[in-house]
């Protein structure tokens, strides 16, 4: 079965940019930090990289330290009880439902307050949200919306020459419900976040194939991804190895990948198997796509059936699944 390399792009669940410049922007809540008409955001991939496990894995990563000039939490703001995060830091961008002042001050110290966050600019006039840190996707985006606003992902990365940096896979049921999202740090590394529900309690092996073609199912996406002029670890570069599911059935995952490259698995596919061994059949899969970038996808309105934002992100997905 040929590789299936139709470039899909998603931005229901964004991630990481391609190169690109951003023009001045104006707005009056908007910080001087992205007053220039280009992103510097190089010190993000000037990072040492730790030992890998087997797997390619980095479970050790320090994240560099930020130079950009945006609202920065105190330490009052900062929870003592909260550790940093084992992520690399990228810039993430949610539209979120602001309409004034009082809307960008509870935004702006609820997200403070999360653990990892290094800073945040708020952009009230396109009711965009940037926040530069190691947190989780999934924990920014149930903070911003304790807030009593809508929100939602539109980009993700660091601003760097990848033609591709940004994919998504999304598991849409009927049964197993999930997102991977996955993000080109520098051209060594690639950041991996995912949730799951529906799975059955206990661990389930996880992979990239080699294949978007999900006829039959998880049956006809091929071997695990393992391309043969890279020098990778004892295991398959598409072995993401174990998700330990819950008694309730979700599973959560984030970590950083060794020579991973986003642009290579752009119609490839994400498999679950049934136990922790992958000789046994996948249960799921879903194609990896393109996802947006920071400053890619600032749309208000969607093209397909003319709904704002917010209607479209409550009809998207089923949030309380994954």
């Amino acid at each position: 079965m040929a590789f299936l390399r139709s470039i899909t792009t998603t931005t229901a669940a964004a991630v990481l940019p391609a190169a690109f410049a951003v023009a001045a922007f104006s707005p009056s809540h908007s910080s001087n930090f992205f007053s220039s008409k280009t992103l510097n955001l190089s010190f993000l991939s000037q990072t040492s990289i730790p030992r890998p496990d087997r797997l390619g894995f980095i479970t050790n990563f320090t994240s560099p330290l930020s130079a950009l000039r945006m609202d920065s939490p105190t330490s009052e703001q900062k929870p003592p009880s909260q550790k940093n995060g084992d992520l690399p830091e990228l810039l993430t961008e949610f539209m979120v439902d602001m309409k004034c002042d009082g809307c960008v001050n509870a935004v702006k110290n609820k997200l403070l307050t999360v653990d990892g966050v290094k800073g945040v600019d708020v952009d009230l006039s396109n009711q965009v949200v940037r926040v530069l840190g190691s947190s989780l996707v999934k924990t920014m985006t149930d903070a911003l919306e304790q807030t009593g606003r809508k929100a939602r992902l539109i980009g993700q990365g660091v601003p760097e020459d990848f033609l591709v940096s940004a994919a998504v896979a999304e598991f849409k049921g009927p049964d197993i419900f999930g997102v991977v999202r996955l993000a080109q740090v520098n051209m060594e590394l690639a950041r991996i976040e995912a949730s799951f529900s529906g799975l059955s309690p206990g661990k389930h092996s996880w992979s990239i194939n080699e294949f978007g073609d999900l006829t039959n199912g998880a049956s006809s996406t091929g071997k695990v991804f393992n391309p043969t002029n890279q020098v990778i670890t004892e295991e398959p570069l598409g072995d993401l190895g174990t998700l330990d599911a819950h008694e309730n059935g979700e599973a959560f995952f984030s970590g950083i990948k060794q020579m991973l490259r986003v642009p290579d698995l752009i119609g490839r596919s994400i498999v679950v198997y049934e136990t922790g061994d992958k000789s046994d059949p996948g249960i799921t899969a879903a194609v990896i796509a393109r996802s947006a970038g920071v400053g890619e996808n600032y749309k208000k309105i969607c093209t397909c059936d003319g709904t704002t934002i917010w209607e479209s992100s409550n009809t998207d997905f089923a949030a309380s699944k994954v």
